[in-house]
């Protein structure tokens, strides 16, 4: 059964660091592009970084580049998200999820098997 899930959300204060985890199921991460989206509230669900079955990453220019990192560990099957310097502004629950062609992934178009989403909370 294919599946994605996502944890490694919490509370952290503005500066902070955290790491997120995709952990895949039923299928190998080498073979499709990993996404990671956010979705604030009362906003629309948008793309902050994936990373290609050769491995490329992708991200958001303006809001994450150069703060987060996106990895893979193919033998656990799981995409790391690791976030820096963390401001308000990056409050929202954060899904993964997988796409077949590789690219840039900054809308959802072509995204499939949606974990249910972590809550990362920016705040003092």
């Amino acid at each position: 059964q294919v599946q994605l899930v996502e944890s490694g959300g919490g509370l952290v204060q503005p500066g902070g660091s955290v790491t997120l985890s995709c952990a895949a199921s039923g299928f190998g991460v080498e073979y499709w592009t990993i996404g990671w989206f956010r979705q604030a509230p009362g906003k629309e669900r948008e793309g902050v970084s994936c990373i290609s079955k050769n491995g490329d990453s992708w991200y958001a220019a303006d809001s994450v580049k150069g703060r987060f990192t996106i990895s893979r560990d193919l033998e656990k099957k799981t995409v790391y998200l690791q976030m820096k310097s963390l401001t308000f502004g990056d409050t929202g629950i954060y899904y993964c999820a997988r796409r077949f062609h590789d690219g840039a992934c900054s809308t959802v178009d072509g995204f499939g098997s949606w974990g249910q989403g972590t809550q990362v909370t920016v705040s003092t």
